[in-house]
């Protein structure tokens, strides 16, 4: 086993160029941990976030991102009984996941089956985890509902798409821009171009009742657009601030222009409406049995075939900085993946 680990850093705030990959010496494993020879970690608009200096939740400079991997086990410290050397685990590491190596404790981790690749089991942690907590744990959605989506080709809207349909919505709305409607529209969703009229389109597809559920990792003044979408009794999700963040380097003005134009509900209208707005943020989310146990039902049905993680591409470590390019020009259709192998 090598002594030495790659891993992408963040030294400072700034662009794409900023992340360098470096070399360090493998330290000596924790008792009560397990070391994971990673083979791919996931890449999240989150990743981008932290390293423009705009995510609230990220470590100080310099650190290593990355939610998610799946690998090999290489080592168990002598205190775990619940894994073993040589299974293959997909893992939530919060931090550190742009690694050749990790270590993570066990609950981090949940074993996979043999017949799920690697490759789409590190597409599911950050993504489809998102989706279901937003649908099911806080939504409650049921056969029937009506679900729009914002940036429905990324990553958590593929897997919005996917959770939704299981869950057996009517109608799944997906924005993009125009490129991806048939990519979209692929994916079980009615298309709906970005900067069209979408709360016309919710009514019209809905005889003027609005959706029940609108996910939006938009921000700034669209929420209130999304949140107008709704039909009464609609639950609207806010889980991201991609109009924060317009270009590939830091922009304080962009960010204070997103956070000024957020809205302010008023408690009295919604409860009229019988609306409700969840504000989302699985990284800071304390509750880890609950995750662990969306986790594992996301695995059970990825093995059942309902659900079936969209991969775009899958740079080389080495090639992070193109990774967050592409991600930053919206060119994916899917999940984003380094691969993380010597």
């Amino acid at each position: 086993m090598s002594e030495n680990v790659r891993l992408a850093v963040y030294p400072r705030k700034g662009g794409p160029e900023s992340i360098t990959v470096v070399e360090a010496e493998l330290g000596k494993l924790a008792p009560n941990q397990i070391r994971i020879d990673v083979h791919y970690a996931g890449i999240n608009f989150a990743d981008l976030m932290m390293r423009m200096g705009l995510y609230g939740a990220a470590p100080p400079f310099p650190f290593t991102p990355g939610y998610e991997v799946s690998g090999t086990i290489i080592e168990i410290g002598k205190d775990v009984r619940n894994r073993s050397v040589g299974d293959r685990v997909v893992a939530m590491t919060r931090f550190g996941g742009y690694s050749t190596i990790i270590d993570v404790f066990p609950d981090q981790s949940f074993i996979l089956g043999p017949k799920i690749d690697l490759d789409a089991a590190a597409a599911m942690p950050v993504t489809y985890t998102t989706a279901y907590h937003m649908l099911v744990h806080l939504g409650n959605i049921r056969e029937g509902d009506t679900v729009l989506i914002h940036h429905a080709a990324g990553g958590v809207g593929t897997a919005a798409a996917q959770i939704a349909a299981a869950k057996g919505a009517s109608l799944i709305i997906g924005t993009s821009s125009a490129p991806k409607k048939e990519f979209v529209e692929s994916m079980g969703m009615h298309h709906v171009t970005r900067g069209e009229d979408f709360i016309e389109q919710c009514k019209a597809l809905t005889d003027g009742r609005g959706v029940d559920h609108a996910l939006d990792p938009v921000g700034g003044r669209h929420l209130l657009k999304s949140y107008r979408a709704l039909a009464k009794g609609g639950k609207l999700y806010a889980f991201g601030g991609s109009s924060a963040v317009p270009w590939k380097r830091p922009n304080l003005f962009a960010a204070l222009w997103m956070w000024w134009r957020l809205p302010r509900f008023d408690p009295l209208r919604m409860m009229n409406s019988n609306k409700a707005v969840f504000g989302i943020h699985l990284g800071t989310w304390e509750k880890e049995d609950i995750l662990q146990e969306q986790v594992k039902e996301l695995i059970s049905m990825h093995k059942e075939g309902v659900i079936n993680p969209v991969v775009d591409s899958i740079f080389q470590l080495s090639d992070v900085a193109k990774a967050h390019t592409y991600m930053h020009d919206r060119k994916n259709r899917g999940k984003i993946l380094l691969d993380c192998r010597d």
